[in-house]
């Protein structure tokens, strides 16, 4: 018999036993004598027997596997985060796939779609850029499948989710720069449409209006998530007459290009200019003078959020009290700033 077609039934039927013991004593299921499992487990081993994982998961309800959907995996936030999850899933004995929308709304769609068919366990998703319908996210709340929003969420759709607070440490970074002399603030966001860049401007809109600024619409720009946008937009707002003196960024990789932009433009940091970036690249520190940022918990963030997930899965059927997890991030002073 051709080993890649050994059924479980073919073990039950040599060994004279039922399919439901074969299937339970290769699951170690207690009901089973030890020596059962023995039985089973070697004659498996011998006929090289390859469980069907369609049918497991058919009997399980789900697969043990974990969808992780984020925009991007060449974001530094996101693989120092998924790295998290993968401690806790492991330890849950659980597999995770990984996708990224690439910032795409239907990519990330035809991504959930097609993982709902697989019967995964449940996801972790950060929305794409370009996301505005949220009827895929709902439709796997309907479905009843554990889903946790982490970094960008999507607040119409009730779960958990987990976050770093956005508003709160946008303008400590802001009334940072005003402490130090900056008279001429800006913020440099990303798309207009993504939640936590915006956010981020409402800490910056707080902590000016807090120390009596003007807010100045020329100060505010915002980017999409390519190079050549960054770089008409960093030359944008500092080729202005009056351009700002201090930036507070939305990324790193944003600041990136302002500071290339800066210095082709022939202007010192922080003498100039004053730079602060968000989620404190290994590559910020780097630079000279070197780049202060925003550190955000990324390993923990990713940590945090399977955990949650592991409880819904955990409670799947029963009542569960969704949470938002707030987590702390740290503003890391370096030489981009006076």
């Amino acid at each position: 018999m051709d080993n890649k077609s050994i059924r479980l039934k073919d073990i039950a039927r040599i060994l004279n036993v039922a399919e439901s013991t074969v299937s339970r004593a290769l699951r170690d299921h207690p009901r089973i004598s030890a020596k059962m499992k023995a039985q089973v487990q070697r004659l498996a081993k011998e006929l090289d027997y390859t469980p069907n994982q369609i049918a497991l998961n058919l009997q399980n309800r789900h697969m043990n596997a974990i969808g992780v959907v984020v925009p991007k995996l060449s974001y530094y936030l996101y693989g120092r985060a998924i790295s998290g999850m993968e401690e806790i899933a492991e330890k849950a004995g659980y597999n995770i796939i990984i996708c990224q929308s690439n910032e795409n709304a239907e990519r990330e769609k035809a991504i959930v779609q097609e993982l709902m068919g697989t019967r995964i366990a449940g996801f972790i998703i950060s929305l794409s850029s370009s996301t505005v319908d949220f009827e895929h996210f709902a439709k796997i709340k309907r479905r009843n499948i554990p889903l946790v929003f982490f970094n960008r969420e999507c607040e119409d759709i009730h779960t958990d989710r987990v976050i770093i607070d956005n508003f709160g440490v946008a303008k400590q970074a802001v009334e940072h720069l005003i402490q130090q002399g900056s008279q001429r603030i800006a913020y440099f966001g990303g798309p207009a449409n993504v939640q936590i860049s915006n956010r981020r401007l409402e800490g910056y809109t707080a902590a000016l209006q807090k120390h009596g600024f003007p807010i100045q619409s020329s100060y505010i720009m915002h980017s999409e998530f390519n190079p050549e946008c960054a770089q008409q937009c960093a030359r944008q707002l500092l080729q202005q007459p009056n351009r700002p003196d201090a930036i507070l960024v939305f990324s790193d990789q944003f600041a990136y290009t302002l500071y290339i932009t800066a210095r082709e433009l022939g202007l010192h940091l922080p003498r100039d200019l004053s730079l602060i970036g968000f989620n404190n690249e290994p590559a910020s520190a780097l630079l000279s003078p070197a780049l202060s940022s925003i550190a955000q918990p990324m390993y923990e963030m990713g940590r945090t959020a399977a955990e949650l997930l592991f409880q819904q899965i955990l409670h799947r059927g029963s009542y569960y009290r969704s949470q938002t997890k707030i987590l702390q991030s740290r503003l890391i002073l370096r030489g981009s700033t006076k």
